[in-house]
């Protein structure tokens, strides 16, 4: 028996990068997953594959998490399809950098939109859904919000707010056995990063500034989530936690 055996997760925007390592790493630990995507079906539905294919439970699961009607959707359907729900990894989310003069509205809507409010309303779902037993919410932040970057300002704000909701309701939700932590990755390479202008750059950048000298790997990040939504990090709520490689920007 593996650590999450039993367990019933959703794990939001995994249809590739960290969701999709975290979404395999909690499945190989025994959870059955929900691997939720907004658009990238395809990609979504091979991570399922993937997870079968190494006899794991998985089914893909569309929903727009800036939409509280279809979070709500995403997880009455999962507690109707896998009869619960234990686990919650908020990691659905979106980067756009602009400089301040550059900014307009729909930027700065469309990080909230999923970065926070999504998040939010995730939250919400799940707890109803935990019942008595209890759960972890695991969510996604970024070591910018620590550190926040230049150009970053509005994603930067949004990972900061993420960790405020990780304190909040830990305290709020910890009499109700309810878990919730914040993981911070640093620069992982992922389809995202490679994607990004001068991704080659950012990484020959942070790079010697590692002490252990690498950028990161989804799964690195993935490894820490699976260990907060396993029994034995039940002493753990409320942190905020770098997965960096020790990097400090």
């Amino acid at each position: 028996m593996t650590k999450l055996t039993g367990k019933v997760a959703i794990v939001s925007g995994a249809s590739k990068g960290i969701g999709a390592a975290i979404a395999e790493r909690l499945a190989e630990d025994g959870a059955a997953v929900v691997v939720n995507y907004a658009r990238s079906a395809p990609e979504a539905d091979a991570v399922v594959s993937r997870i079968k294919a190494k006899g794991g439970k998985a089914k893909a699961a569309q929903a727009d998490l800036s939409k509280p009607a279809e979070i709500k959707t995403l997880v009455e359907t999962t507690v109707r399809d896998f009869g619960r729900l234990d686990i919650l990894v908020n990691n659905a989310g979106m980067y756009e950098f602009q400089p301040l003069e550059a900014i307009e509205e729909s930027h700065f809507d469309r990080q909230f939109g999923l970065n926070v409010k999504g998040l939010l309303f995730a939250s919400q779902a799940a707890v109803k859904a935990f019942g008595e037993r209890g759960g972890s919410i695991i969510n996604i932040s970024s070591l910018a919000s620590l550190s926040p970057i230049p150009n970053g300002s509005v994603y930067s704000a949004t990972k900061a707010a993420v960790d405020a909701f990780t304190k909040s309701l830990a305290a709020e939700l910890g009499p109700r056995k309810i878990l919730v932590n914040s993981v911070l990755p640093g620069p992982v390479e992922t389809e995202g990063f490679h994607a990004m202008e001068g991704s080659d750059e950012l990484q020959a950048h942070f790079v010697p500034q590692t002490p252990l000298g690498r950028i990161g790997q989804p799964r690195d990040v993935a490894n820490v989530v699976s260990f907060l939504a396993s029994d034995e990090a039940a002493w753990i709520t409320g942190q905020v936690i770098p997965v960096t490689g020790g990097l400090r920007i």
